[in-house]
């Protein structure tokens, strides 16, 4: 793990809202501003601040040679160990392919209903697909799975309106469809959650 000083938000944010401070871990080469943009974006779209954590997660022990591939959940695992008891939740952001066993791969992974959740800009951006680069469409992609991801560890399912965040995706073209907010019933059902980790908390 290698130390980076860049911080998104003071820790004032954390004050004002509580516990729910959504801590950014850069794992692997993923590009600082990638992580910088997503700690902004993130407070618009949910009740929330972030923080970029001031240390990387190497993927490398997570790699599968066979596969090519690195395993979603093994790197899963191994965020959870880095989370201190009063931590709200971990956010890791990878760019390496991500699989687990029975799928050819995912575009993130979370604990339902825990503390960590894993996103990666690997099958995200453009030119994975031999397309241009276009870095506004990538944030925008990342936030989604991001809002998505952290949905599943406040114990939320997938929903069938395409148009929520909490749709489920086998495909970028279905995440394009997707809003970055969560439609009323899963806002509703976030909102409660939410208030009940508080409490909790």
């Amino acid at each position: 793990m290698e130390p980076h000083s860049c911080r998104c938000q003071e820790l004032e944010s954390e004050r004002v809202l509580g516990m729910n401070l959504v801590h950014l871990l850069r794992v692997g080469t993923t590009e600082l501003p990638v992580l910088e943009g997503l700690c902004e974006a993130l407070p618009r779209c949910l009740p929330v601040a972030c923080e970029i954590l001031p240390f990387d997660l190497d993927p490398a022990p997570s790699y599968h040679p066979e596969r090519q591939q690195f395993h979603s959940s093994e790197l899963l695992e191994r965020v959870v160990k880095l989370v201190r008891p009063r931590d709200w939740r971990f956010l890791a952001v990878a760019d390496i392919d991500l699989y687990i066993p029975i799928l050819k791969y995912v575009f993130g992974e979370a604990q339902i209903g825990g503390s960590c959740a894993l996103v990666s800009t690997y099958r995200l951006r453009q030119e994975f697909y031999g397309l241009e680069k276009d870095d506004v469409l990538l944030r925008e992609r990342l936030l989604k799975e991001a809002v998505h991801e952290l949905g599943h560890t406040l114990d939320l399912r997938h929903c069938q309106d395409y148009r929520c965040a909490m749709a489920s995706s086998h495909a970028v073209e279905w995440i394009d469809l997707r809003g970055s907010t969560c439609c009323s019933f899963c806002r509703a059902q976030f909102e409660s959650r939410l208030a009940f980790s508080e409490k909790i908390g």
